[in-house]
């Protein structure tokens, strides 16, 4: 699962860079210390997925610690980038295989 969970995370990243939606700069330290669901309180989705998600995934990985087993990104995900439509589909389907991988339902 780990070899499909890497190959995910580099689609994730890829797909957020093509959609101009990858940040130069990462948020400010308080906004990555919230502690609401996706800090959605202090960040764009987008930002969360980059300076957040991603890089918590991969230190997983990187240290062979235990993956999680149930997550759902999507939702969140389909109501956050709502307003762009189609246009996102790529993304939203990336973030729902991630999901189905993580949760065993791939």
């Amino acid at each position: 699962m780990s070899d499909a969970v890497k190959t995910l995370l580099i689609e994730l990243e890829s797909e957020l860079k093509q959609q101009q939606l990858w940040s130069a700069a990462p948020p400010d330290a308080k906004a990555m210390a919230s502690t609401a669901p996706f800090c959605c309180d202090t960040m764009r989705l987008e930002q969360w997925l980059q300076f957040i998600f991603l890089p918590r995934l991969q230190a997983l990985l990187d240290a062979h610690s235990a993956l999680p087993t149930k997550i759902s990104v999507l939702p969140m995900a389909e109501h956050a980038f709502n307003a762009y439509g189609a246009r996102l589909a790529p993304l939203l389907g990336i973030i729902a295989r991630i999901d189905n991988t993580l949760s065993g339902d791939a």
